[in-house]
């Protein structure tokens, strides 16, 4: 009989890749099923969660070292000062803000118990999109500053 040879677990990398993929066909199947806020709610977890890649990461003469969402975009902007990037980081925050509020969005910190709370799924819908631009945008910035 051969020798079994272990198979290699994906790279990091790839299971980030991984990870990314199934969060964004999550929050699509949410949506489709029409379930709204919980679509919302797994986007708005993926940009949090994409941001921290820039954590440690050397920028002009320092590193991010923020840990969170608001501190790292805060970090990113300072060395995109006036830059699109910036503009797109300054939307970025506010969406994310507004998500977070319960007299907002209501997604991430709670919401209030009326119905006029609830996200239409236009809302849902254009609220994916821009969070799902948002991330390619994380994405070629991390590239941009990583090489």
């Amino acid at each position: 009989m051969p020798v079994e040879i272990e198979t290699l677990p994906p790279s990091l990398d790839a299971q980030a890749h991984e990870k990314l993929q199934r969060s964004l066909k999550q929050s699509e199947e949410y949506l489709t099923a029409g379930k709204n806020r919980q679509a919302v709610q797994e986007i708005l977890w993926l940009l949090e969660t994409v941001s921290t890649v820039f954590q440690g990461l050397p920028v002009g003469d320092g590193t991010i070292q923020g840990k969170y969402f608001n501190k790292i975009a805060d970090e990113l902007k300072l060395h995109r000062k006036g830059q699109v990037a910036e503009q797109a980081i300054n939307w970025m925050k506010t969406l994310h803000g507004y998500l977070s509020s319960p007299t907002g969005g209501g997604v991430r910190h709670g919401a209030t118990l009326t119905a006029e709370g609830e996200l239409s799924s236009h809302e849902t819908r254009l609220i994916c999109n821009l969070i799902r631009s948002y991330l390619s945008f994380l994405l070629d910035e991390y590239d941009q500053f990583a090489k």
